[in-house]
């Protein structure tokens, strides 16, 4: 096993490195009250009838999809569903927007049609400059969404275009790829929770 105590070293390399973003955000400015606010948000959104609408590119995209995931099935206890989209997941969809009007309007163009206002537009890049992105959440803007971000250290062009940008202070995509999961577990146990009364121990198989 030539590569053992390589790979070893680099297993507690990453570790060790993702420890250390996670620590670095409980000490960036406003980001507890931040989560805090979104999750404000969405409780307040779901409870008046209106949803969620998640987007982003390769990883973000299946980031987009596992959030949608805890809110219309479950994150910690059984409840009634909670209404949440993942615009990455119809491929016709995405292709034929693609083919006819090109890439940047995948996500917008669907936030055209089903955006309504007081949802909520969650829109997930590691780098804050994802064309399709920051063009979703300008139109969800238009069109009278609350617009949430969530990106890595400066925030990029979509920290200055959303209502409520939450920045994981790393320029390394995998570290902020996992503290956006852990941000979205966050939001989706505090919704959960909010809504409906903390009915449950947080058990989950």
């Amino acid at each position: 096993m030539k590569y053992t105590d390589v790979f070893e070293q680099c297993v507690n390399r990453s570790i060790k490195a993702s420890i250390a973003v996670k620590e670095r955000l409980l000490s960036s400015p406003d980001f507890v009250s931040t989560v805090a606010k979104v999750s404000e948000i969405l409780v307040d959104s779901i409870e008046q009838g209106n949803k969620v609408l998640l987007f982003g590119n390769g990883g973000s995209a299946a980031d987009a999809q596992h959030l949608a995931a805890e809110f219309v099935g479950r994150f910690a206890f059984d409840r009634p569903a909670l209404p949440a989209l993942a615009l990455t997941v119809n491929s016709s969809c995405i292709t034929a927007i693609g083919n006819d009007y090109g890439f940047d309007l995948v996500f917008s163009r669907q936030i055209e049609a089903l955006g309504r206002p007081g949802d909520v537009a969650i829109g997930i890049s590691t780098s804050g400059n994802s064309p399709n992105v920051l063009r979703a959440v300008l139109v969800a803007k238009e069109k009278g969404l609350c617009a949430v971000a969530l990106t890595g250290c400066t925030g990029g062009r979509l920290k200055n275009a959303v209502d409520h940008c939450i920045c994981v202070p790393s320029e390394e995509t995998p570290r902020i790829q996992e503290c956006h999961i852990l941000i979205g577990h966050i939001i989706s146990e505090l919704v959960e929770q909010a809504i409906f009364h903390g009915q449950s121990s947080f058990s989950r198989s």
